[in-house]
């Protein structure tokens, strides 16, 4: 089979086509052109069987949960909780936006989300505190890449189900990326507040301050150790605990804080079920379109290329790094990781890698590639919530970018700092 499908994808995707309809016309367009029509009814099946998974099912569950949370009001209880412990540092709001990013991290997983809610909240309140929005605009985007490496998160899920990675494995292995970004972030932008004199947010809080802050915040905080603790106790499977979460969700917002009515819910319900849509019909595309790169042959000639450029493993990575950041700039996460974890991670496997820490290094790699021009997907929702144009909120963000590249360079040479946490509960060697 020739290898037309993937030119005829890449110019669909340089002419701006949808990527799940680059995905499936690709293939599709290629059979045509090789007179193998006959094909077709595979490919129907691999669309199909790509979406049919139980796993997946905790996509749209996990999508309702964060759904649930934000119209419930539940970010700005993380916000106001956030701004009692660090509002009072030099640059406080900048500081709670990240800290709020991290909270947030673990009710919804999503960085979109993360931007979309922080943003409309943060961005304002942080130009009315004497930040430009340019910056506040930055700071939001580079701390939503948190969102899907800090567990639960949708990416893993995705790379859990297309490479048979064991998914709490993967989620216990983004818990140390997720706060090394935190903390290398609050530290630049402790530097950039002192060099630039930003505010003071609010005189510090007290301790009953705080102790009404959190309370307030408590029952959505806990909602990932429940996951957690429940996925590793063997109470619930990871597909069981993303339901877990979307009742759990409801349940607090509609009868303990009461911020969600029944009349609010269809809203809701539609609105998770047109993302969950989207994500699982380019789920099942981009199944179809790696079982076309497995079927041409490509992925053993990507191997065999890639071998015969150097056998030193740690060059290897580098290599992968520098490939994986590229292509992060130009292709989201999602399909990224479904389309290229079945030809790399073997790869890297064969030559001693573990399969859960090529896992974590790949998904944290092509996380912060939502935040990479030209198509980093958080940097139009932050264009598009602070009214600032794309290239001057990623010319701010280059610090912050810099931070994200080491880190994954860091978990990249130094397995222990993502391996340890999965060790000491199994779920690896």
């Amino acid at each position: 089979m020739s290898l037309s499908y993937f030119w005829i994808f890449l110019l669909l995707l340089t002419a701006g086509t949808p990527v799940v309809f680059a995905l499936l016309m690709g293939p599709g367009v290629s059979l045509i052109i090789d007179g193998k029509e006959v094909f077709f009814s595979a490919l129907l099946s691999r669309l199909y069987s790509g979406m049919n998974s139980f796993p997946l099912m905790a996509v749209p569950f996990f999508i309702l949960a964060g759904e649930v949370m934000n119209h419930g009001g539940i970010t700005q209880s993380i916000v106001r909780f956030s701004q009692t412990l660090i509002g009072h540092f030099r640059g406080g709001l900048a500081q709670v936006n990240i800290l709020s990013s991290v909270l947030f991290a673990g009710l919804s997983g999503s960085a979109v989300a993360d931007t979309s809610a922080l943003g409309k909240m943060l961005i304002p309140a942080m130009e009315k505190n004497g930040y430009s929005r340019r910056f506040a605009a930055a700071i939001t985007a580079a701390s939503s890449v948190i969102g899907p490496i800090i567990p639960p998160s949708g990416i893993m899920i995705l790379y859990a189900f297309i490479m048979n990675v064991s998914v709490a494995g993967l989620f216990l292995a983004g818990i140390v990326p997720g706060l090394l970004i935190s903390l290398g972030l609050m530290f630049i932008t402790r530097r950039i507040a002192k060099k630039r004199d930003y505010p003071v947010a609010n005189s510090k809080a007290t301790w009953s301050e705080r102790g009404k802050a959190f309370k307030a915040s408590f029952l959505p905080l806990i909602t990932p150790i429940i996951l957690l603790g429940g996925i590793l106790l063997g109470v619930f499977t990871p597909t069981e605990a993303a339901a877990v979460a979307a009742g759990y969700a409801l349940i607090i917002t509609l009868y303990v804080t009461r911020t969600l009515t029944f009349k609010g819910l269809p809203n809701i319900l539609v609105q998770a079920a047109v993302q969950s849509g989207s994500i699982l019909l380019l789920v099942g595309s981009a199944v179809t379109f790696a079982w076309i790169i497995t079927v041409s042959g490509m992925a053993e000639t990507i191997a065999t290329q890639l071998s015969g450029i150097t056998d030193n493993v740690l060059i290897l990575l580098l290599l992968i790094n520098l490939f994986l950041f590229v292509i992060g700039m130009f292709l989201d996460a999602g399909p990224a990781i479904l389309i290229l974890g079945p030809v790399l991670a073997p790869i890297m496997i064969s030559l001693g890698i573990d399969p859960l820490h090529f896992a974590i290094v790949m998904c944290v790699n092509l996380t912060v590639g939502l935040a990479t021009p030209p198509m980093g997907l958080v940097l139009f929702v932050a264009s598009s919530v602070s009214g600032e144009k794309t290239e001057d909120i990623a010319f701010e963000m280059l610090p912050f970018l810099a931070v994200e590249v080491g880190v994954i360079f860091l978990i990249t040479y130094f397995p222990a700092l993502t391996m340890t946490i999965p060790r000491l509960f199994g779920f690896a060697p």
